[in-house]
């Protein structure tokens, strides 16, 4: 079929067949298709919507333009993804969790994105650790270790690839279905059995509202269902950080604290419970919530999980005693310093965009692609909503390369807080769940 009868049949609110999907979708990879095409689709596409059925086709369809993964391991393979948030760092301890608990968890992970952070950079900044990997180099230590964390290669979803450069340039970035078939149709490149989604609502995620993120949510997880991979989405609070830490070192000490058993994150460890549970319910590995939660926390309490990201990080490239000597390998910030409540009273809000802006601010984000990051900077020790603080208390604690660094973020920060004279009712961590 002539590729302007497939572009017109989208503008005329025509439904595609999945041939006619499959051969646009070929165009897109090998080049067939222009860009004057691959716009004029997206453009209808945002304007006029597919159906659900449509949304499957072009899922499955991006996805086979490039490499599938196919394996030959003992157990489900499995994974999450997440729309990101500030102090995000849940990636770092529920894949070595989920694998101690017998699961595969091939977890193809992406770089900071506007104001959230990027598993990958987090893992960088451990010294030596490799986030691009060969194939087969993927396949071993996903058999011999049960997890590992990298970035997509070259060969994954390349029709995905060229569209979403389009779509930057076109202003049809916001369209649900492309935004859906875009994220899973790398997700079920990696050949997974069962999928969670980690929906962040609130003022450090792309979406702040709940209606526009319940929507992404249950489209996610209707086609990814329908691509035949059990997936469940959790809508999840995302109104400060999430970790006791922001920034990249700063998260993976955060998450090697959690992996030790050590207390004091209870909101990370809720969040990570609660996606593991569900993912082992999903993947046959636990009967229900409460025993996969059970799972997750003999697997912390034991040490097995952190045993796994030990040997994750060898595997890759990193030090193998990183465990023992994790401060060793991730260094300081040059400037330390605190920054302190201005009155009394009680949280009442966190602006999470600010700190994530401040981080970008002190080096530890990037405004534009290619930058190299400052591994050390970052927050850390965060008053969290509704706690109850004294003019010149703790606030939170800023790490630095300079004190014109620490001048900044504190000019940054002076706008993120809110106090109230009352006790403030505390946000649900998690909001939703949508099966």
């Amino acid at each position: 079929m002539s590729l302007s009868v497939i572009i017109s049949k989208v503008r005329d609110k025509v439904c595609l067949s999945k041939d006619e999907i499959d051969e646009f979708s070929a165009g897109l990879a090998s080049g067939l298709v222009s860009d004057a095409q691959a716009a004029a689709f997206a453009m209808a596409v945002c304007l006029n919507g597919l159906s659900q059925e449509e949304r499957v086709f072009l899922t499955l369809a991006m996805r086979d333009t490039g490499n599938v993964q196919k394996w030959k391991v003992a157990g489900p393979v499995i994974d999450k993804h997440s729309t990101g948030g500030i102090g995000d760092n849940v990636s770092l301890v529920l894949a070595p969790l989920l694998a101690a608990c017998g699961a595969y968890v091939p977890m193809v992970s992406g770089r900071g994105l506007g104001h959230t952070g990027g598993t990958l950079d987090k893992l960088e900044s451990i010294p030596g650790y490799r986030t691009e990997v060969g194939s087969e180099e993927f396949e071993r230590i996903i058999a011999e270790v049960g997890c590992a964390i990298v970035g997509a290669g070259e060969g994954i979803a390349p029709a995905d690839k060229r569209l979403y450069a389009i779509r930057d340039l076109t202003g049809t970035v916001e369209s649900l279905d492309l935004i859906t078939s875009s994220i899973l149709s790398k997700k079920l490149a990696a050949g997974l059995d069962s999928l969670i989604l980690d929906v962040k609502v609130g003022s450090g995620s792309f979406m702040t509202g709940m209606a526009e993120a319940r929507e992404l949510a249950q489209s996610l997880v209707s086609v990814a269902n329908g691509a035949g991979c059990k997936t469940t989405a959790l809508l999840t609070d995302m109104n400060e950080s999430l970790a006791d830490a922001a920034g990249n070192a700063l998260e993976v000490k955060s998450a090697l604290k959690l992996l030790k058993n050590e207390k004091g994150q209870d909101r990370l460890l809720d969040v990570v419970l609660s996606l593991g549970a569900n993912l082992l319910v999903t993947s046959g590995l636990a009967s229900d919530i409460a025993s996969g939660r059970e799972a997750l926390r003999q697997s912390l309490a034991n040490g097995q999980a952190v045993e796994v990201w030990a040997g994750m990080i060898h595997a890759q490239g990193g030090p193998h005693d990183f465990i023992d000597r994790a401060p060793h390998y991730l260094g300081e910030a040059g400037e330390v310093a605190d920054f302190l409540a201005p009155i009394a009273g009680y949280v009442s809000k966190v602006d999470g965009r600010i700190l994530g802006q401040t981080i970008i601010e002190l080096g530890g984000g990037r405004k534009k692609a290619g930058e190299v990051l400052n591994f050390s900077v970052g927050l850390d020790q965060f008053a969290g909503i509704g706690q109850k603080v004294g003019k010149g208390d703790l606030l939170l604690r800023i790490h630095a390369s300079s004190r014109q660094g620490i001048d900044r973020a504190k000019t940054l920060l002076s706008q993120a807080f809110e106090f109230s004279p009352d006790p403030v009712k505390l946000h649900d961590l998690i909001v939703e769940t949508i099966v």
